[in-house]
């Protein structure tokens, strides 16, 4: 629906904006879309095309956002929706917005929500899809073979999985596992497929998850000592972005890690939004407890609506009047929304937009997806994150070049990269393996009573009185002088085998070798 001024002739185009306002993602969003109309028209003040928003709050629920899209359409006619920010919403929302032929410009991230399946979808943000190619460069650098993927039980979880899958394919490095965990896991689960991890090999990983569940993860990781000297532990970009929202408290049980995100170039007009943008977070929310950081998100949603206001004004004029085509007869309120006569007009422009971001720079949109020109990537120190490097498609990883250079060829070095703090407060690169231990945290060998062997080669009795397993001979030697050679610590202990034992064959090396099989020895 279209409505002109009274006084000026301006005329108000109608745009739904759906935002889960519980979530402090929901209210940084929209403190960021209220100041960026407020901005385009105090620098546009002649315009005669006037975006006015309606908001609406499903929370965190997909049939509310769906119901909420609907109501919009139906009601308020409004020409555009901006949002909503989770992808699950996103895709039941798309198919409305598709037969009402009316743009979604959001920021969901899933790669299975597609802007070229899709004509009317367009996504502001990254697809989560992209970050498998710098992931997978960080691995490469340091020569890692094989690795654990972590990730959240759930559609943004999975979503990943094929494309990282992918991604360590063409670097020949293997998944060695991959662990799911559902969004509301209790401690228990979490310590049990820790105390899993804890047996394998690998000691790379990557880890998918939101913040919410994220924070419990690292915490527990924590206490099962996994977060120590030796082990590589990678974030994807939806914590990095989302680090300085955690308490930090949580954020000291991430020291050592390494994260990518989306790069955003400072700017002096950035610096003074974030200023404005606190103080106008803080008056519209002073209940909030503590103060959070301006994210990426937020950044893309200021530059999302001048994109999208500005496309409006390229809108042919005798467009801006029109409402929706509706049927004369309607069974339902999804038939009865009818079609926007603007909607394939608009689409048209905003699908393939590019301007001078006031906050992030160059922003472009390329058949109706967001370019991102580089990723960050960050250790995390203690409580905060250091830029450690970058990574584009072009040039790979750089060590101060965040932007395409024509002259540089792809590279993954990890001499590019600036100094890094790893887990265990360790400057060493992690070797990306260890030997595996027991759930006990120690490494089980298996030592056979020498029944008629030489026991100068190998002995082993177990003392009645402590029950204790006591090695002996050149191959025990041999084994001490390795473990005590290692830059690492390894914790031990003897598991007899064949002693005592009245079945002749089950002393054998043979029957030895079945026990590593079965787990009962490392």
């Amino acid at each position: 629906m279209t409505t002109i001024g009274a006084q000026n002739g301006t005329r108000e185009i109608q745009v739904g904006v759906i935002l889960d306002m519980d979530s402090y993602i929901g209210k940084s969003s929209r403190v960021c879309i209220s100041m960026a109309l407020e901005d385009f028209y105090d620098d546009n003040n002649g315009s005669t095309v006037i975006i006015r928003p309606h908001y609406r709050d499903p929370g965190n629920n997909d049939i509310q956002a769906a119901s909420a899209a609907i109501d919009l359409l139906k009601n308020s006619q409004v020409m555009a929706i901006l949002g909503p920010q989770q992808s699950s919403q996103a895709n039941f929302i798309l198919d409305i917005a598709e037969k009402s032929k009316v743009p979604m410009i959001s920021s969901a991230t899933s790669p299975d929500l597609s802007p070229n399946a899709n004509n009317f979808f367009i996504r502001t943000a990254q697809a989560s899809s992209t970050q498998a190619q710098p992931i997978a460069a960080i691995i490469k650098s340091f020569g890692w073979r094989e690795v654990v993927l972590v990730f959240e039980d759930s559609d943004f979880g999975r979503g990943l999985i094929p494309y990282l899958s992918d991604a360590m394919e063409n670097i020949t490095t293997h998944v060695n596992r991959c662990i799911l965990l559902p969004p509301s896991s209790s401690d228990d689960l979490i310590n049990q497929q820790l105390q899993n991890l804890k047996t394998m090999q690998t000691r790379v990983f990557v880890v998918h998850m939101l913040p919410a569940l994220a924070s419990r993860f690292f915490k527990k990781a924590d206490e099962a000592r996994m977060m120590t000297r030796g082990s590589a532990w990678i974030i994807t970009d939806v914590l990095t972005i989302h680090f300085n929202h955690l308490v930090p408290e949580d954020r000291k049980f991430m020291h050592g890690v390494i994260g990518v995100k989306p790069y955003i170039p400072p700017s002096k007009q950035l610096t003074h939004f974030h200023k404005r943008w606190r103080r106008r977070f803080q008056k519209e929310y002073p209940e909030m407890d503590r103060i959070f950081e301006l994210d990426v998100f937020g950044i893309w949603w200021y530059d999302s609506v001048f994109a999208l206001a500005t496309s409006l004004q390229k809108v042919e004029t005798e467009l801006i009047g029109t409402t929706f085509k509706r049927p004369t007869k309607a069974s339902t309120d999804l038939t009865a929304i009818g079609t926007s006569e603007m909607g394939a007009s608009l689409v048209s422009i905003i699908r393939n937009t590019t301007l001078k971001g006031l906050l992030s720079g160059d922003f472009q949109v390329i058949n109706g997806q967001l370019r991102i020109i580089a990723y960050e990537i960050v250790n995390v120190i203690e409580k905060n994150e250091k830029r450690i490097g970058f990574w584009n498609s072009k040039n790979g990883i750089t060590s101060n070049q965040p932007s395409y250079n024509e002259s540089m060829n792809y590279t993954t070095n990890k001499d590019d990269f600036g100094a890094i703090i790893w887990p265990g407060d360790s400057v060493e690169i992690p070797k990306g393996w260890e030997i595996p231990t027991s759930k006990d945290g120690k490494l089980r060998v298996g030592v056979p009573g020498a029944k008629d062997g030489f026991v100068e080669l190998i002995h082993a009795e177990v003392d009645p009185k402590t029950n204790e397993t006591k090695a002996s001979g050149f191959c025990v030697d041999v084994f001490k002088a390795v473990v005590d050679a290692l830059p690492y610590a390894i914790d031990y202990t003897f598991i007899p085998y064949g002693i005592n034992d009245t079945d002749q064959s089950s002393g054998d090396y043979n029957h030895l070798v079945h026990q590593i099989v079965d787990q009962v020895i490392n």
